[in-house]
């Protein structure tokens, strides 16, 4: 069993920055790999980020040279971060943070929203 909270989103002005957190805690040694999806209004849940247990880390296109993806463990507890700078309109989204499992389980957390508006 793994839970994850997340926190960070917010409302920040094009061109701004902000910076997302996942914490996990349970069973987190099962973890194969961590990521950051988003899902905008009216379309599907995507990929932004992505990072596995042996530090392979993967963007979305979009995102490539903006954001940046981490994780730390820290006393039993991992965490996962998104450095999101350079923000655009169409960053707009509710973010989640997704664990995958050795055994091929996934979680997710409750996502957090990114408003990014003038």
């Amino acid at each position: 069993q793994v839970q994850l909270v997340e926190s960070g989103g917010g409302l920040v002005q094009p061109g701004g920055s902000l910076r997302l957190s996942c914490a996990a805690s349970g069973t987190i040694s099962s973890i194969n790999a961590m990521g950051w999806y988003r899902q905008a209004p009216g379309k599907e849940r995507e990929l932004v980020a992505r990072i596995t247990s042996g530090g392979r880390i993967n963007y979305a296109d979009s995102v490539k040279g903006r954001f940046t993806i981490s994780r730390d463990n820290v006393k039993n507890t991992l965490y996962l971060q998104m450095q999101m700078n350079s923000l655009k309109p169409e960053d707009t989204a509710v973010y989640y943070c997704n664990a995958e499992l050795v055994s091929g389980v996934i979680y997710w957390g409750q996502g957090t929203q990114v408003t990014v508006s003038s």
